[in-house]
């Protein structure tokens, strides 16, 4: 039941003003309006259609003629108790119309103002319990009084002058009414208000405060359309000045044709057109240059396509089409040059330098010929680059790595970072159709670089996304690929550019996550992490000296004790790489630059051990491998995550119960599969093991491995995880200073697993003296750093036996009664 239609009006002087209203009935029908607020002395017609509506207005009729008309809250609800305002208009019905349709048009004059109480019945329509709501009347005779209706009559004059929906003489019809409630009412409807607004200058109880709120909104919306009259104002300005301007430069462009002068356009088309020649693209390129550079010089400069032509030759002539760095092929000064920057990294280095003395001697040999001495048959494009993925944990240094390749080359470097890419024009560029189109990050980079032969590192080529707008990954294809990238095609350009003389290097910290496409056309190189040996060289021959220059320390000013960094190493990181260990070592820095700008210090400082605990404060990590395996049911495995080898503790107790087992710690789908493998081939060993069968079957087994907010998945904790149930239901503690890795099957043999580098780098760091593997690990040994192989002990196991006659503190027996016997020993 509501109003369909609001549509103020209001009553002049001489027309027909509130009716003599004598005593109020105690209760009168509600006709709730759903926009807008019915004012006392003002008129309103309205548009009924709903039938709850028609009837109120019909029975109103036949009667007293009066109605309680209050706003809705919210219009977009049902009128209800609450969603009505306590404070409304008693209206008198003026006229009522029936048309055709069936609707019924009304004519409501407001008479005063309406406080709602009960809701006495709500079928057919509303009723409810009402009581006039008086309003204190402004002092005559107060000069404060004059001084508000002066004012208000001043602005709603201006008001009427700005607007053009209103009558020029409605202001002088205004000035003629001398009762102050009548004024505010009768402006106040003829202002764009929104409901809430006019529903507060009802609520306000004083004239004194409608006055002043009336006022307040009148100043407001003048403000509005005076802003809006200046906008409109400098829109044509400028049009006009526009339409000078135009025709100004056409007179110009005249007086210049006459003089013999050179206009603007004219030298960018020939510093196009000199550009293309010199840059010697290739065929294809020049043709489109060249047909772009025609279509160029038959627009108009004021054209919406001369912008996007010239765009797109600035950026096809500004291409290093020809323009090569010369290597610098000397091996020797590129090893220095390698050496200097990084330590070890034998591999790497060793790479680069076979690519350097490829290029050195296809240089001074040149092509080589078939014996016939006609060129051999070339089924792909000869290779001139190389595409490299260097992986491992953050900070080992590929990214710095790349940037020490460039140097030792002699090449530019750029760098794109591919984190969290997930638009596949931001490889490809986007079409030329599109408004701001440009060039991808690739052809972007080539064009800073100035040369299209650099060292090109794509960072964390792991982390590429992928969504609606493309797989970027997808994009790298042809990039990558050395049968493809001869010719690779920037959607805004469309033109082949040549990417095979660029040195590609990609870094990650997993290989899984890199589609398997993509993986395959790079050759991956695997960076392990350090072990404490390899950073304290690192710290003593890049890290200090470089933290000693950032910090403004001078030679001699602050030195490190061996044991000192040892102990900054092992109590105050636990890293694969030397991102902490600089930070670590630079905050020591940065206490000595202190002392020396307070004057407080000597001239020469040596850090010894004693001195990094009080600087640094109380150690951060310590071995907790001792502690942890001291109770049954404990084994320490090591894994590989994205940021290096880790430890890892696989947990089991037992309680009573019925036979459940409960997996815990964020586990991969595969890692659960290997903790039920493990339950299975404990449960098929318990005559071996001496276990009784009854504890499978009255305990429940829950299985967690900690760190718990971290996802694990693999197969190689599988002999870890036997081990641990084994531990429980043997009640034997597993070896504290004893890691281990292995896939197990059912029949309990232990399977060969990947990253045995990264994991007895894990399992040295964290202080464990033996790590058991399988046995077809045996070939990984060669690559493990040799502090690792003097510091540490491996043992290769081919079955689960083996593992826990070397895991357990006590052996288990070597024999294994028959299922039948054990059962009749249990009966």
């Amino acid at each position: 039941m509501m109003s369909d239609e609001f549509e103020p009006n209001f009553t002049m002087p001489g027309s027909i003003g509130p009716q003599r209203l004598g005593e109020l009935p105690p209760v009168l029908p509600i006709l709730p309006m759903k926009s807008g607020v019915l004012f006392p002395f003002t008129f309103v017609p309205l548009s009924l259609s709903s039938e709850s509506s028609i009837q109120l207005v019909s029975e109103a009729s036949v009667g007293d003629r009066l109605v309680g008309v209050f706003a809705l809250k919210n219009p977009e609800l049902p009128a209800s108790p609450d969603n009505l305002y306590e404070l409304g208009t008693l209206a008198f019905i003026q006229r009522m119309l029936r048309k055709d349709t069936g609707d019924v048009q009304v004519l409501l004059q407001g008479q005063t103002r309406l406080q709602r109480g009960e809701i006495v019945s709500s079928k057919p329509y509303l009723r409810a319990k009402i009581s006039r709501a008086a309003e204190t009347p402004l002092e005559k005779e107060a000069i404060l009084s004059e001084a508000l209706l002066t004012n208000l009559t001043e602005l709603y004059t201006k008001y009427i002058g700005l607007s053009s929906q209103l009558p020029e003489d409605l202001g002088v019809q205004i000035t003629r009414l001398s009762d102050p409630k009548q004024l505010v009412y009768l402006i106040g409807a003829t202002l764009s208000l929104e409901p809430a607004e006019a529903q507060s200058i009802l609520e306000l109880d004083t004239i004194k405060d409608k006055v002043q709120r009336v006022s307040e909104l009148l100043s407001h919306q003048i403000e509005v359309l005076e802003l809006g009259r200046k906008i409109r104002s400098q829109a044509n300005s400028e049009m006009e000045r526009m339409q000078r301007e135009y025709i100004l430069r056409e007179q110009l462009k005249a007086i210049q044709n006459e003089l013999g002068e050179g206009d603007t356009q004219r030298r960018r088309l020939e510093e196009f057109r000199s550009k293309i020649e010199e840059s010697k693209m290739p065929e294809e390129a020049e043709k489109e240059a060249q047909r772009e550079l025609d279509r160029l010089q038959s627009l108009q400069p004021g054209s919406p396509e001369y912008p996007m032509i010239e765009g797109y030759l600035d950026w096809i002539t500004s291409l290093p089409w020809s323009n090569v760095s010369q290597d610098m092929l000397e091996i020797k000064r590129a090893q220095e040059i390698l050496d200097e920057d990084h330590y070890d990294l034998k591999d790497i280095k060793e790479r680069i330098l076979e690519y350097l003395s490829v290029r050195k001697l296809k240089a001074e040999r040149g092509k080589p010929q078939a014996e016939d001495d006609k060129p051999p048959t070339k089924l792909r494009p000869e290779r001139e680059g190389a595409i490299i993925c260097f992986i491992g944990p953050p900070g080992v240094g590929k990214t710095s790595l790349g940037v020490s390749i460039a140097r030792a080359l002699g090449r530019k470097f750029v760098r794109m970072s591919l984190g969290g890419i997930r638009d596949e024009a931001e490889i490809r560029g986007h079409r030329r159709t599109y408004i701001g189109a440009v060039p991808g990050r690739i052809i972007q980079s080539i064009r800073r670089a100035g040369t299209k032969n650099p060292v090109f590192m794509f960072d964390e080529i792991d982390k590429v996304g992928s969504d609606w707008r493309g797989d970027p990954s997808s994009a790298l294809l042809e990039v990558l690929d050395p049968e493809q990238n001869a010719d690779f095609r920037d959607n805004y350009l469309n033109v082949p550019f040549d990417l095979s003389q660029v040195l590609f290097i990609a870094t990650a910290n997993m290989s899984d996550t890199i589609p398997a496409p993509l993986r395959d056309r790079m050759e991956i190189m695997q960076l392990s992490g350090y072990t404490d040996h390899e950073k304290l060289h690192i710290a003593k021959n890049y890290l200090i000296p470089r933290q000693l220059i950032e910090n403004g320390l001078r030679e001699g000013e602050l030195e490190f004790n061996d044991e000192a960094v040892l102990k900054v190493i092992h109590d105050y990181t636990r890293e694969a790489g030397v991102r902490e260990l600089e930070r670590q070592l630079g905050t020591i820095c940065r206490k000595r630059a202190v002392e020396l700008a307070r004057g407080e210090a000597q001239q020469m400082q040596r850090i010894e051990v004693k001195d990094v605990t009080q600087v640094l404060g109380k150690e951060r990590y310590y071995s907790e491998a001792k502690e942890r395996t001291e109770v049954p049911g404990v084994a320490i495995g090591v894994a590989v995550t994205a940021v290096g080898g880790e430890i890892l503790f696989v947990e089991a107790t037992k309680m009573a119960g019925r036979k459940s087992f409960t997996l815990t710690g964020q586990l991969g789908a595969v890692m659960k599969e290997s903790a039920l493998t493990a339950y299975s081939l404990v449960k098929s060993k318990a005559g071996w093991l001496r276990i009784e069968p009854r504890n499978f079957e009255r305990s429940d087994v829950h299985v967690h491995v900690p760190a718990g907010a971290v996802p694990k998945d693999g197969p190689s904790a599988g002999i870890t995880m036997v081990t641990a149930l084994t531990s429980l239901f043997t009640s034997r503690p597993v070896r504290a200073d004893v890691g281990m890795t292995g896939e197990i099957t059912l029949r309990g043999k232990v399977l060969p697993v990947g990253g045995i580098k990264e994991k007895a780098i894990a399992g040295h760091r964290a202080g464990l003296k033996t790590l058991i593997i399988p046995k077809h690990n045996e070939k990984d040994l060669d690559d493990l750093p040799d502090t690792v192989k003097d510091e540490m002990s491996f043992i290769l196991v081919d079955t689960i036996e083996e593992v826990l006659q070397h895991a357990l503190e006590e052996a288990p027996r070597q024999m294994e009664p028959a299922v039948e016997e054990l059962r009749h020993t249990h009966h």
